[in-house]
């Protein structure tokens, strides 16, 4: 992986469609949470089903405005409803690592046997390193799962899913103030609400000294890692 001072800056909504044509494409968002990302995928042309575990994010999804034709279900990547063969792509954005460590693997096994010959993962990564993870660190530190992410993307041939391109940037994450960055991580990790309280002042410490100021607030750079598979066969 490029250094963080080499990285290219880009914004995560924009690297998937760049990647591949989305339009007519069948497609499975894994972990979608609020379903930021199926909306964006539906508003370029996909029919996409987005997949989540947690009542709340569902229940926030559900309640946008919808982008088209897109459906919610809830569910895991490790057991997923649909059909053998079905699908065109399977999406992991920032979910595979909230994935149990030892169900990952189960959950590219589950990925491939859904998809139809040809069909695609795209797998979208954090690195355990930049502005954006030390930030969260104190509170909620995500070294060893987005390790264990990227051993089992690394093993994913075992599953017939060969690696059609690999590449990594910066993102940079906006909040606009410290309540917000809370709420966000506290909405995808539920359960924190007494550690952000044991440790709001090394977290606002760190939220002054590591972002940047913006127009829209205070910005974090996070080191990204996309691996594209296709399903062999």
């Amino acid at each position: 992986m490029k250094t963080l001072k080499t990285m290219k800056t880009r914004q995560n909504a924009d690297v998937l469609p760049s990647m591949i044509e989305l339009k007519g494409k069948k497609v499975a968002d894994i972990g979608c949470g609020e379903g930021s990302l199926t909306r964006l995928m539906t508003r370029h042309g996909a029919s996409v089903i987005g997949v989540e575990c947690s009542k709340e994010q569902l229940q926030r999804a559900r309640a946008a405005k919808p982008a088209g034709n897109e459906m919610y279900s809830e569910g895991r990547g490790e057991d997923l409803s649909f059909e053998d063969n079905k699908l065109d792509l399977v999406v992991f954005f920032n979910s595979l690592h909230h994935i149990a460590i030892d169900k990952q693997d189960k959950a590219l096994s589950e990925a491939a046997r859904v998809l139809k010959p040809g069909g695609m993962v795209y797998i979208s990564e954090p690195v355990a390193e930049g502005e954006h993870f030390e930030l969260m660190k104190p509170v909620h530190d995500e070294t060893v799962v987005r390790d264990a992410a990227r051993k089992a993307i690394s093993k994913a041939t075992r599953h017939g899913l060969a690696l059609e391109t690999e590449t990594s940037y910066l993102h940079q994450t906006h909040y606009p103030d410290y309540d917000t960055f809370r709420s966000r991580v506290q909405a995808i990790n539920p359960g924190l609400d007494d550690d952000f309280d044991k440790l709001e002042k090394t977290l606002k410490d760190n939220f002054d000294s590591l972002g940047h100021k913006t127009d829209e607030g205070t910005s974090f750079g996070q080191p990204m890692q996309v691996n594209l598979l296709v399903k062999i066969g």
